[in-house]
């Protein structure tokens, strides 16, 4: 097989001594080196056990005849993260993970790259990094947690996120808070719902860019090890094919990718991530592509939060292909795509079976006519906002009331533990965007104690801000523009009238073109929160929602 470089010249002999170092012989280092970027931490559940797919995709690049070198990347685990400042650099340590993957395949010149991620940002940073770097590479996640048992009911993180707001309205008991935190995370995985870390992993099998399986094998099964060793092998033959991330990440790759996330009703920040990875692509994802595939695809999934099915649930119906199939069938893939493991989308689809229609519906017979996610657009967010509709109650579909403005999520936190959010509310929590918060911070401690108040279907959310896959509810995150660049959520005052229709997909104040005229002429750009570090570079240097919240060139 033939490297990118020469390392059998002359004046690469004290290279050669340096990996001698390391104990690596003259074949080895005359071999293809493939670098296995992982995400492995004793911080996070759902990286805990990544050695172990390190070193599986280790044995498969060595069978197929590839020098393996492993290296670390940073992750944040946004559970913890959760509901402090500490979820502010969530978002901003993406575009850490995407540099330091490129500076590592860079400076050592790296043939090929193996990415071992299972958790939010982690994914989509990786992905962005494979897409600029653009040498042969392929993703193999930790795979997901399986679901905990609460006596008969299945349970995940986000049941024991919605308990503490039942605890504090009196709806639970501490003793039985207690018992729902031991059982809800059984073992090592990313979160058991279809939150940000699963759908990216989900959404990944549709981009083409990981083996089938990835998104949906369960983290303690057998078979997630041997996915590991399949990718090892599987990347030595793009390496021999040089086939490359931009080879696969086609507008047509980007397209099924969407189609896939309404039909399994992902999270919200997909469209945010996919945003992202379709720029280091070199290619354009709008808003308005998000609403077209929207309105046109089925949901055939009722995954958790908002439905009962769990990740486990869905593996064992088939998975992503299973769900490929389906949409297949109604031509509404691009079944030509490529994919790393050298089939087409096609290929992989026809080996589908569907072995649970009630977890993964037919075609024919979805759960909802329409995808899982909404993007609205009106004179509150002229630049458009996005909702998981599919988690969202049928009542409040459709919702109007009065704004309840607030500056910051711990603002509303407080004022949610005061009692001071009545029924029929819309909450406005502003400055949190990717510039003012900074880093668009994720407000599941909000959501699911709006949830475990039983508030979520009868007030809405509003924010330029961000919400966890977790999240339940009318949560309308990712406004664009941002109160930090002065878009009309920061001209929004106490009381002013705001209609939301997700069915329509319209989002608008109740306040007169004259009257915003004059709150802007009267507004002024807040100090940034953060003045110093990497979170004050970053609000620097960040886009808005809309374009991915991105580095700007």
């Amino acid at each position: 097989m033939k490297t990118r470089t020469s390392r059998n010249q002359i004046e690469r002999a004290p290279h050669r001594s340096l990996l001698k170092a390391l104990g690596l012989t003259d074949q080895e280092i005359s071999r293809p080196w493939v670098g296995i970027g992982h995400a492995q931490s004793e911080l996070i559940p759902g990286h805990l056990h990544l050695n172990d797919i390190v070193e599986a995709a280790r044995a498969g690049i060595h069978m197929a005849g590839g020098t393996p070198f492993a290296f670390p990347v940073i992750g944040v685990c946004d559970g913890l993260a959760m509901g402090h400042e500490g979820m502010a650099y969530s978002l901003p340590s993406r575009e850490l993970i995407a540099d330091s993957i490129e500076t590592v395949a860079r400076a050592h010149e790296l043939d090929a790259l193996v990415l071992v991620p299972n958790c939010d940002k982690i994914i989509p940073g990786m992905l962005m990094a494979a897409a600029r770097i653009n040498i042969p590479a392929i993703l193999v996640s930790g795979g997901p947690m399986l679901a905990g048992k609460h006596g008969q009911k299945a349970v995940s993180l986000v049941s024991v996120f919605e308990a503490v707001g039942a605890a504090k309205s009196g709806k639970m008991g501490r003793e039985e808070l207690s018992a729902l935190e031991r059982c809800a995370c059984p073992g090592w995985g990313s979160c058991a719902g279809m939150f940000t870390a699963n759908s990216l992993n989900c959404l990944t099998e549709a981009l083409g860019m990981s083996l089938p399986g990835n998104g949906t094998t369960p983290a303690v099964y057998a078979e997630r090890i041997r996915l590991a060793k399949y990718s090892g092998l599987a990347i030595m033959d793009l390496v021999k094919k040089n086939v490359r991330p931009r080879d696969i990440l086609t507008a047509g790759a980007f397209q099924n990718a969407l189609t896939v996330d309404m039909a399994l009703g992902c999270s919200s920040n997909s469209v945010l991530h996919l945003t992202a990875i379709a720029r280091e692509a070199g290619l354009g994802l709008d808003l308005a592509m998000v609403n077209a595939i929207c309105a046109k695809t089925p949901r055939l999934c009722d995954l958790s939060p908002a439905g009962p099915h769990f990740m486990e649930d869905l593996y064992a119906a088939g998975g992503v292909p299973a769900v490929m199939k389906e949409l297949a069938k109604k031509g509404l893939l691009d079944t030509s795509c490529p994919t790393v493991g050298g089939r087409t989308q096609g290929d992989v689809v026809e080996q589908a079976v569907n072995q649970n229609t009630e977890v993964i519906r037919p075609i024919d017979h979805p759960y909802d006519v329409t995808g899982g996610l909404a993007v609205l657009t009106g004179n509150l967010a002229p630049g458009g906002c996005v909702v998981k509709r599919s988690a969202v109650d049928k009542r409040m579909l459709k919702h109007a009331g009065p704004a309840r403005v607030f500056d910051s999520e711990p603002d509303a936190l407080r004022a949610l533990d005061r009692s001071r959010i009545e029924k029929g509310d819309v909450l406005v929590i502003r400055y949190e965007g990717p510039k003012g918060g900074p880093g668009m911070r994720e407000m599941l401690a909000l959501t699911s104690a709006l949830a475990g108040m039983g508030l979520d279907k009868s007030v809405a959310l509003i924010t330029d801000g961000r919400f966890s896959g977790a999240t339940r509810g009318a949560s309308i995150g990712h406004v664009s523009p941002e109160a930090a660049e002065g878009g009309p959520i920061a001209l929004v005052n106490d009381g002013d009238r705001i209609s939301i229709d997700i069915e329509k997909g319209t989002i608008d104040l109740a306040v007169s073109a004259e009257e915003l005229s004059a709150r802007r002429a009267a507004w002024r750009a807040r100090r940034p929160r953060i003045r110093s570090g990497y979170l004050a570079r970053y609000s620097r240097l960040v886009s808005s929602a809309d374009k991915g919240a991105v580095f700007e060139e």
